[in-house]
């Protein structure tokens, strides 16, 4: 394959990225209207589901929300029903942020669909195939993480579009 065909190879893949995020964003949003609340708040969810428990501390820092944000944050998500505070198991002035039974029934219709459908594509790659896409994520999640610091240090941190 010659340059021009890896040119347009490395187009093709960055536009698929973009279109991928796309995606998500409007996903994600078609479930925060379904729940009733607001896209970060998803997120945050999506956060609690793969980690099971958080700190607020924790959720500020993965989220990229003010300590003041993310507190209305759990404030909504514990209003619905979704998330509770404990007590932090090791430190008794902490507090830790986990599911709710609610939340376990709420949130797996949602997304049954896509998990469905997500094991199915995923599946029909090769070992070879699968081990580049997991190098890609891997490599994309940390690009991510990169350039939200690099915005917060150039543009500092915006709060009211939370």
């Amino acid at each position: 394959m010659g340059n021009a065909g890896r040119g347009d190879l490395v187009k093709q893949v960055i536009l698929g990225a973009r279109e991928n995020s796309i995606g998500a964003v409007l996903f994600h949003q078609a479930v925060s209207q379904v729940l009733g609340i607001n896209v970060t708040d998803v997120k945050c969810l999506d956060i609690m589901t793969m980690r099971g428990t958080a700190s607020p501390s924790q959720l500020a820092e993965l989220t990229g929300l003010t300590s003041g944000s993310t507190t209305a944050m759990i404030d909504r998500l514990e209003k619905r029903g979704l998330v509770e505070r404990r007590p932090h198991p090791k430190d008794r002035r902490g507090t830790v942020i986990v599911l709710t039974k609610e939340a376990g029934r709420k949130l797996p219709p949602l997304f049954e669909s896509l998990a469905t459908a997500m094991q199915a594509l995923v599946s029909s790659y090769s070992a070879k195939e699968l081990a580049v896409l997991a190098d890609f994520f891997g490599r994309i999640a940390d690009l991510w993480q990169q350039e939200r610091a690099r915005l917060h240090l150039r543009f500092g941190k915006q709060t009211a579009a939370h």
